[in-house]
């Protein structure tokens, strides 16, 4: 398997893991059981924004909270960002 469907590959698999977080904590919350922190879901968002945008979406987590609502987008443009810049680093 070649380095990039690797890193693809976990890519993939680390959002899949971090959308499941944000569903199980929606589970957890309507059944009155003890939640995930905060903390731990954004620092899901940063290892997997798009399963963490993805999750606020589905299950409708989180979406009246400033801190993920405006938080997550912000995390999703500064990895975009770094995403680009390591690109055109590697193109020279």
């Amino acid at each position: 398997m070649s380095p990039v469907k690797l890193i693809l590959l976990v890519y993939a698999a680390v959002n899949l893991a971090v959308f499941a977080v944000y569903g199980a904590d929606k589970l957890k919350a309507k059944s009155h059981k003890w939640r995930i922190s905060e903390a731990a879901l954004m620092w899901c968002g940063v290892l997997g924004i798009v399963g963490a945008l993805s999750g606020m979406a589905v299950f409708r987590h989180k979406i009246r909270k400033p801190k993920f609502f405006v938080g997550l987008p912000l995390i999703l443009a500064a990895e975009t960002a770094i995403a680009a810049v390591v690109y055109l680093y590697r193109l020279k």
